[in-house]
C-alpha cells in the first residue's frame, strides 16, 4: 500500500496520501504531527458520523486536540451554500484559528464541502481528508479540488486547496452499500480508460472480484487509482487551459449535466460517470479515431461491474441547460474530452450541438 508525498511548486503546497488498512486508527497522531493544530473540527454526514466519528474523535483527543463535530445531511444536496455557511458557523463555535484543522470524514460530498470551508475559513486553514467511500478514496480525495454546487450547475463555486494529509483506509469500504461501492468503481474505470491503460487492463482481469466487493481487490484498486491520479495532478495542479489534468474530466461533461438535470436525486455520481464515459467513448469513436474494439471493451467492463448504460428520467432541454453552465465549457461551446486510444484522453474540444443532441436521444434522453 502506498504512501505518496505530493509537492506542488511553486506555491509550496504539500499533501501526504496514505493508503493502508487500519490507518483510520492513526488519524489523531498523524493529524497532530502533520498540522500542529490545537483544535480540530470534524465535518461528516448523517450516515458516516454514527459509524466512524466517535473513533476519530477519540483518536484526535488522545493526540491532544480539542475536538468538535459537525454533521450535515447525507447526500449531494449538502454541497450547497447554505450548508457551507453552517460549517463556517461550526468553525466559529469551535474557535478554529489559523493554525487549526478541519477533518473531512466522509465521501466526496464531505471532502468537497469541508475542503472548501477550510480554503475559505480565515482565508485558508489546514484540512485532513479521511475518505470513507470508494469514490472519494480513488478520486476526489487527491488533487485539492474543493467546492459546492449552485443552482446553475455542479462545482461552480470552489477552490484548489490541497489537503495536508489524506488517510484512505480500505477497511471502511466494507460498510458501503453495494450500489455505492459499484458506483465508485466507475471512477477507477474512467481513470484507466482516460489516463492509465494498465489500470484498465487490471480492472478487466479483476472485474468479478471488484463487483463482489473483495477486500483485497478493492484495496488494490484504491492504491492503483491514487497513483494514477497523483501522476496527473502533480503535472497540472490547477487544471490549466489545455493542461493534462483535463483528461480526468473524461465522461464528466455529460455526467455532471445528468446529475444537475435530475436535481441531484436518484442517480449517484459514479452511475452518472459510467453513462458519461460510455457516451464519451462513442464520441471518441466517431470523432477522435478510437478503435471500436476499445469502446466494446469499456462497455463490457462496466456491464460486468453492474453499472448503468443509459440516461433515465431526464429531458434534453434540462441536459442542454446544464451543459451550457458546466464549469469546463469553453468560451462559446460545450467542450468534450475525447480519446484517440485507451489511456490517452485529450484536451476538450467543441462538437456540433445537433450531433450531440441526436446522440443523447440514442442514450435515453427525452425530448
Amino acid at each position: 500500500m502506498p504512501t505518496l508525498d505530493l509537492a506542488y511548486p511553486p506555491r509550496g503546497a504539500h499533501s501526504r496520501v496514505i493508503v493502508r488498512r487500519d490507518v483510520l486508527r492513526e488519524v489523531g497522531t498523524r493529524t497532530a504531527r502533520t498540522t500542529g493544530a490545537a483544535r480540530a473540527l470534524i465535518v461528516s454526514d448523517s450516515h458516516v458520523a454514527p459509524l466512524y466519528a466517535p473513533a476519530v474523535r477519540r483518536s484526535l483527543a488522545r493526540a491532544g486536540l480539542a475536538v468538535s463535530l459537525h454533521a450535515v445531511p447525507a447526500g449531494e444536496r449538502s454541497k450547497s451554500a447554505a450548508q457551507l455557511a453552517r460549517v463556517w458557523d461550526a468553525c466559529a463555535a469551535a474557535e478554529l484559528g489559523r493554525g487549526d484543522v478541519i477533518v473531512a470524514l466522509g465521501g466526496g460530498v464531505i471532502g468537497d464541502l469541508a475542503g472548501f470551508a477550510a480554503a475559505t475559513w480565515l482565508r485558508g486553514i489546514a484540512w485532513v481528508g479521511v475518505p470513507t467511500s470508494l469514490l472519494a478514496q480513488v478520486d476526489s480525495s487527491v488533487g485539492g479540488k474543493t467546492g459546492i454546487d449552485v443552482p446553475a450547475g455542479k462545482n461552480l463555486a470552489g477552490a484548489f486547496h490541497q489537503p495536508a494529509l489524506v488517510l484512505a483506509d480500505p477497511v471502511v469500504l466494507a460498510t458501503l452499500p453495494v450500489r455505492h461501492r459499484r458506483a465508485g468503481l466507475a471512477e477507477v474505470v474512467k481513470m484507466g480508460f482516460a489516463v492509465d491503460a494498465a489500470l484498465f487492463r487490471w480492472c478487466e482481469r479483476n472485474a468479478e472480484r471488484l463487483a463482489d466487493g473483495d477486500p483485497g481487490a478493492l484495496a488494490d484498486a484504491v492504491a492503483r487509482a491514487v497513483r494514477a491520479k497523483a501522476r496527473v495532478v502533480l503535472a497540472d495542479e490547477r487544471e490549466r487551459e489545455r493542461g493534462v489534468r483535463t483528461a480526468l474530466n473524461y465522461g464528466h461533461t455529460l455526467a455532471h449535466a445528468y446529475e444537475a438535470a435530475r436535481g441531484y436525486r436518484g442517480v449517484l455520481h459514479g452511475e452518472a460517470v459510467a453513462v458519461g464515459v460510455r457516451f464519451a467513448a462513442r464520441l471518441s469513436c466517431a470523432h477522435a479515431g478510437l478503435d471500436a474494439a476499445a469502446c466494446a471493451r469499456l462497455d463490457a467492463l462496466l456491464d460486468r461491474l453492474g453499472l448503468p448504460r443509459r440516461l433515465r428520467g431526464v429531458r434534453m432541454r434540462a441536459l442542454a441547460h446544464a451543459m451550457r453552465h458546466d464549469k469546463k465549457r469553453g468560451a462559446r461551446a460545450v467542450r468534450w474530452v475525447l480519446t484517440p486510444r485507451m489511456g490517452h484522453a485529450s484536451v476538450p474540444r467543441p462538437l456540433d450541438t445537433r450531433l450531440i443532441e441526436s446522440a443523447l436521444i440514442g442514450f435515453g434522453a427525452r425530448n
